[in-house]
């Protein structure tokens, strides 16, 4: 067998003629048998895939690179390449089994452990057979980065920053950071179109899966921090998807933004078991879009019941503060009555005494006391009308401010019932116009009956609520 590869003629010996050329072929089938006894095995290897070629029909094989990197503080240095293969019918029970276990499928950048047979070809080279696949490699990798992700935000304190904003008492002015073909979006709105409080959504359309979605959402955040201040709350919303879905939202540059970001943010993404990243750094993350439309209309129906309480307390102090203003008319007025008579009996007494003393005296004293008494009945009329007269002005003045003051009273009592009058009426003309839409859609015929019959009810409720409100 002729050598691999030329040697140099030892020293102090005649040249010998020089050695046989190998075709390349056969030397490359030497390789191959090399390696074919050297590496019989197969073996357990851990890469990174950096490209690969899905099957793009029934019976194609699937085509990978894979990568050894080693991280540097100047970024990623290549160690070694290779192309791998995972045959046709082989791929069909790795893949499935590999989205079940780790929630993904798989794609470029993925860490995972393969069972690996080396083959050499002639023609095509060195490459790598797969054989088996290790999603708990890969699980435990994403984990690890999750982990690494939450730590990171820690420490720059972007955890609980959202969580110390304000909250409007009512928010109901919404930015939404969704898609518009999004079946939670149209839950979202569904469910608040068919409460009784009137909300005003801005929609911000962005990508909510993919590798992309991350800088689309962290686009929105930056389209609307600039019009912050006509916003109560910032909406992130989608509908539900599988784990994969959900990457991300785990993304670091899109869970720093939300943490960072000056307004409340509220997440509804759509998953009943898993957290991502974002909501741990979001003001408050509910499960589904349709539990965050809940969240916003039980915050406002509870600011309702307070007001309606607060409405029910102040009625019941006015019209406390008018009964005892009545009362204390009352008596007034029968302080005035008791002490005009008994000032009168006690001058009727006094005139009695000087009529008997003037009736034991001579004549002219008599004349004399008759006199004096003329005088002193005219200065007690005098002084009990002049008594009477500012008693009567006194009355006369604390009624027309009691008077003044329940007109006041009672005009914004009728204002307040006009407002609740009005706000009756508006909630009657909204039932009234999606009852009209419901029974458009439901039956075009039937249309004017039930809609005569439906006026006929709201007719006979709306005189009972004027009355109600004029009493």
């Amino acid at each position: 067998m002729p050598p691999l590869f030329n040697r140099r003629p030892e020293p102090n010996l005649p040249p010998s003629r020089p050695p046989l050329a190998l075709p390349l072929a056969e030397l490359l089938l030497r390789v191959k048998q090399t390696l074919t006894d050297r590496f019989a095995e197969s073996y357990w290897v851990l890469a990174e895939i950096a490209e690969l070629t899905p099957p793009r029909h029934d019976g194609a094989h699937c085509y990978l690179t894979l990568t050894d990197q080693h991280r540097t503080g100047r970024g990623a240095e290549l160690k070694a390449q290779a192309r791998a293969t995972i045959w046709s019918q082989r791929y069909q029970a790795l893949a499935p089994a590999f989205y079940e276990a780790t929630g993904q499928e798989l794609q470029p950048g993925l860490k995972v452990m393969l069972r690996v047979q080396i083959k050499f070809h002639e023609q095509y080279g060195l490459s790598l057979d797969v054989l088996a696949l290790d999603p708990t490699y890969t699980v435990g990798d994403l984990a690890r980065q999750r982990l690494d992700t939450v730590r990171k935000l820690t420490a720059k304190g972007l955890l609980d920053r959202q969580k110390r904003l304000p909250l409007a008492i009512g928010p109901q002015r919404l930015a939404v950071i969704s898609s518009p073909t999004a079946a939670g979006f149209q839950d979202f709105m569904q469910q608040l179109s068919e409460s009784v409080f009137d909300f005003s959504v801005t929609l911000v359309p962005a990508l909510m899966q993919g590798t992309e979605a991350p800088a689309s959402i962290r686009a929105a955040l930056d389209h609307i921090r600039p019009r912050r201040r006509y916003f109560d709350a910032v909406v992130i919303i989608r509908g539900g998807g599988g784990k994969t879905d959900l990457l991300a939202f785990d993304d670091y540059g899109l869970a720093a933004a939300v943490g960072a970001f000056p307004v409340p943010v509220i997440t509804g993404i759509g998953h009943e078991r898993d957290e991502a990243v974002v909501d741990l750094t979001a003001h408050t993350a509910l499960k589904t879009p349709t539990a965050v439309a809940i969240f916003f209309l039980d915050r406002l129906a509870r600011l309702d019941a307070a007001f309606d309480g607060y409405a029910e307390r102040i009625r019941e102090l006015s019209l406390g503060q008018v009964q005892t203003a009545a009362d204390q008319l009352h008596r007034l007025v029968r302080y005035t009555h008791q002490a005009a008579q008994t000032q009168f009996i006690e001058q009727r007494t006094l005139l009695h005494q000087r009529i008997r003393q003037a009736a034991t005296a001579p004549r002219a004293q008599l004349r004399q006391q008759h006199r004096i008494l003329d005088r002193t009945r005219h200065v007690a009329q005098r002084a009990a009308q002049q008594a009477l007269a500012g008693q009567q002005r006194q009355l006369r003045t604390f009624g027309r401010a009691l008077a003044q003051r329940f007109r006041r009273h009672q005009q914004r009592r009728q204002l307040q019932l006009l407002r609740r009058r009005y706000q009756l009426q508006l909630a009657t003309e909204r039932l009234l116009h999606r009852a009209e839409l419901r029974l458009a859609q439901l039956r075009p015929a039937a249309v004017p009956e039930a809609l005569g019959g439906f006026l006929a009810g709201t007719a006979t409720v709306l005189p009972s609520q004027d009355t109600a409100a004029s009493g």
